[in-house]
C-alpha cells in the first residue's frame, strides 16, 4: 500500500464515488510502516479535497451547468441537508464525514454560496477528527 493510494481512497470516499478510506487507513495503520500523523494528514487531505469537489459541484449546479439539477434538488436527503445548512450555517459542515448526508452537505454548501474558506475549514476539521478518532481503534 502506498500513501498515494490512501490519498486517492480518501478523495474518492468523499465524493459520490464508492470508496472506503477507513478500512485502508486502518490497514495501513496496522502495518506500522508510516507515522500515524502522516497517515491522518494524507487521508484527511484527500478526503477534504473530495468534499470540496462536491462543493464545486454545488457551485456548478447553481450556475446552471448541470442539466439534471431539478431532480437532485427535490430529493428528500437534499431537502433535509439544505434545511440544516440554513439553520446552522457553515459549522454544520463539520459533519461532512457522515455517509450520504456528508456528500450532500458539501454540495449544498456550494449551492447556497457558503464561502469556500469557511467550507474547507469545517469540512477539513470534521474529516481530520474522524481519522484521529479512528487511529485510536486497536488494530
Amino acid at each position: 500500500m502506498s500513501l498515494l493510494a490512501l490519498f486517492i481512497s480518501g478523495f474518492s470516499s468523499a465524493t459520490f464515488l464508492p470508496g472506503s478510506s477507513e478500512s485502508l487507513f486502518l490497514l495501513m495503520l496496522a502495518q506500522e510502516q508510516w507515522d500515524t500523523l502522516v497517515l491522518i494528514l494524507v487521508v484527511g487531505m484527500g478526503n477534504s479535497l473530495g468534499g470540496m469537489s462536491n462543493w464545486v459541484l454545488g457551485v456548478l449546479i447553481r450556475k446552471g451547468l448541470h442539466k439534471q439539477k431539478e431532480g437532485l434538488l427535490e430529493s428528500k436527503h437534499y431537502i433535509l441537508v439544505e434545511k440544516k445548512l440554513q439553520k446552522f450555517g457553515a459549522p454544520i459542515l463539520f459533519f461532512s464525514f457522515l455517509p450520504v448526508v456528508g456528500d450532500l452537505l458539501c454540495m449544498a454548501a456550494g449551492l447556497m454560496k457558503i464561502h469556500w474558506l469557511q467550507s474547507i475549514i469545517f469540512i477539513s476539521t470534521g474529516k481530520m477528527v474522524r481519522y484521529i478518532l479512528l487511529s485510536y481503534i486497536p488494530v
